[in-house]
């Protein structure tokens, strides 16, 4: 029955798709001012539709109906109620669902809110978007219904995959999708713009909320997907270079250049058709990543299954997607001037775009340059944090040193250097940091520039919001307040991530119970192993003492060996004693069935920070959504 009901409100969703392209073409045809109440009633209908089919989806985990060969391969009677909920999207139909509920809320947010602006920009929009859901539907229906059928009924599911089943990765995926598949919005919008005319201003204020709606999602999504890689996956640190990784990094580059672009565009033309090529840019990247995911091309702990049907499907639909938007653009684009004064605001909001894009190409070379290798010459490789950190960390100095002074600029007019101020925070930036290499006894050229630099954004942000503060009689501007807290989380973020790569110490060790080994400031001891049976899992428990001999520390940590029943599978829980400043590390495996264990042992110092930084990057951009001057 919930089989049924599930196929029937995704049919009814592709119905209500499918009208309301075609009455928004009749409409556009129409001398209305507005569209027509009939579309807007569409439009409730197919989100209704749309969110009935997530929850029949729903409902099914919740109950455990094993008719649903989908629930069947993803869950379980035994299994937390959290994590049936979560069951839902750990798969590949489940999570396309998700993402195609999240394409029809931000159509019916859209269209609601814009109701009474430009008529031919909204059905334009309207038409584009409901062909992405469309081309979307027809694919779930197609290779990925989540309503198929299995008989004869099991009595038993097979379980979710047990590092899936984690609190962070039940709210990672929603994140993540409200982030890039948000983007999905602006991409029709800035389609819409250029075949109606829309004035450039217009589109950028009609635009901003959306792409800060989508990336302030993104930048949340990131963090939790690296706070669970950091716990769960027994890695050991805030972010891998994994492929799957840097295709939710890839499109936050892009958001974030649009963002910034946006705000020159209000102020002043010349910038129209790069905000264009920034949003569709941004969900073409988004859609190219989910190709990447869900084709079996790339293989890593955040893929799904792959299907090489699914695969062919997604690279047809993002082909026709990118050649349909390079024509359109063509086609349609203005001819604009775009000259700019030197050192104005403007100038270094370009300058920002310049190195976002510089970003973006470096990783997406990374990412699929093993691709081209492998399909090419048959050679494998990974591209791993070497080839990031060489290539990103040098660009990374001008760039703080730009977003330190850009802000303080003004629009349009270029204003001459402030030397005497640049020069005084800068040496006190300096001093800062010495004092800190000094500390650390750190000889890393390239690492000190880069703490010099951090230091000196963090620097200039909080003294443009006290100045800032002074000047408007304790209040300060809310949307310079808001981009200076997001500044100063960057600036933050490159500090502790810096001092982070040159402080970490991790040690690799087999040993027995009993056993102790000394290193050169620790001495690890693992004293037992206990063994306990829980509701779905045996877990072997190591009791492993680790003593500073520097300050004489005592720490105990219990890292878990767990052995699944459903489905069957072996995961190794880490042990972490957190403080602000930093992380002791430990996860534990068994060697062959042995009477060894290898243990590594890791300290990784400032992670809460790192975490905390990001938060203050989201921040700003929550402070600038919910100001009036967004």
């Amino acid at each position: 029955m919930i089989s049924e009901f599930g196929n029937l409100t995704v049919v009814l969703s592709i119905l209500t798709s499918f009208f309301l392209i075609i009455f928004s073409i009749i409409e556009l045809k129409n001398n209305n001012s507005y569209p027509s109440i009939k579309l807007r009633n569409f439009s409730i209908l197919q989100l209704i539709f749309t969110n009935l089919s997530f929850l029949t989806l729903l409902m099914g985990y919740l109950i455990s109906d094993f008719s649903i060969e989908n629930v069947y391969e993803n869950s379980h009677t035994e299994k937390p109620l959290l994590y049936k909920i979560s069951g839902v999207w750990g798969n590949h139909e489940g999570s396309l669902l998700l993402w195609i509920n999240v394409l029809v809320l931000f159509s019916f947010l859209f269209f609601s809110k814009n109701f009474k602006k430009n008529k031919k920009f909204q059905l334009l929009t309207l038409i584009f978007q409901n062909i992405l859901i469309l081309g979307f539907f027809i694919f779930l229906f197609a290779t990925s219904n989540p309503f198929n059928k299995i008989f004869p009924i099991p009595s038993e599911g097979l379980g979710l995959n047990p590092i899936l089943q984690d609190p962070a990765l039940a709210i990672h995926p929603p994140l993540l999708y409200l982030g890039f598949v948000g983007s999905s919005i602006y991409f029709s919008a800035a389609l819409a713009s250029l075949i109606s005319r829309y004035n450039g201003k217009d589109f950028a204020i009609i635009s901003k909320p959306w792409v800060l709606v989508s990336w302030i999602f993104q930048t949340l999504g990131i963090l939790v997907g690296s706070i669970w890689a950091y716990y769960e996956l027994g890695w050991g640190g805030y972010w891998f270079w994994d492929p799957v990784e840097n295709s939710s990094l890839i499109p936050w580059f892009l958001m974030t250049a649009l963002l910034h672009s946006i705000l020159v565009l209000e102020k002043r033309s010349g910038i129209y058709l790069w905000v264009v090529v920034l949003s569709i840019l941004t969900f073409t990247m988004s859609v190219t990543g989910t190709f990447l995911v869900r084709s079996g091309i790339l293989n890593s702990v955040h893929t799904f299954a792959n299907d090489p049907t699914r695969g062919l499907y997604i690279l047809i639909f993002l082909s026709a997607m990118i050649f349909s938007s390079i024509y359109i653009f063509y086609k349609y684009s203005p001819i604009e001037n775009r000259s700019f004064n030197l050192f104005s605001k403007e100038f270094f909001i370009i300058i920002n775009n310049w190195f976002m894009s510089f970003f973006l190409i470096t990783v997406l070379i990374g990412t699929v340059y093993p691709i081209f290798l492998e399909v090419l010459t048959s050679q494998k490789i990974s591209i791993g944090p070497p080839y990031y950190n060489a290539i990103l960390a040098p660009f990374l100095i001008p760039l703080l040193f730009l977003m330190a002074y850009g802000p303080t600029t003004s629009w349009i007019i270029s204003r001459q250097f402030k030397t005497k101020k640049i020069i005084y925070n800068l040496f006190l930036s300096i001093v800062i940091t010495s004092i800190i290499i000094l500390t650390i006894n750190q000889k890393n050229f390239l690492i000190n520039v880069l703490l010099i630099a951090s230091v000196y954004l963090i620097l200039q942000n909080i003294i443009g919001i006290y100045k800032n503060t002074k000047k408007n009689s304790g209040k300060p501007s809310t949307p310079n307040l808001a981009s200076a807290i997001s500044h100063v989380g960057f600036g933050l973020l490159i500090f502790f991530i810096s001092l982070n790569s040159v402080t970490s110490v991790g040690h690799d060790l087999n040993i027995k119970a009993g056993e102790k080994k000394s290193l050169e400031n620790f001495d690890i001891t693992l004293e037992e192993l206990k063994v306990f049976n829980e509701k779905n899992y045996k877990k072997f428990v190591g009791n492993i003492v680790v003593l500073n001999k520097k300050t004489n520390n005592i720490e105990r940590l219990k890292p878990e060996i767990r052995i699944y029943k459903n489905p069957e599978t072996i995961t190794y829980e880490a042990s972490i004693r957190s403080n602000i400043f930093s992380d002791t590390y430990v996860t534990m495996s068994n060697i062959s069935k042995s009477e060894f264990y290898n243990i590594k042992f890791q300290k990784k110092p400032f992670m809460n920070l790192i975490w905390f930084s990001t938060i203050l990057i989201v921040l700003g951009g929550m402070l600038r959504l919910i100001s009036k001057k967004i």
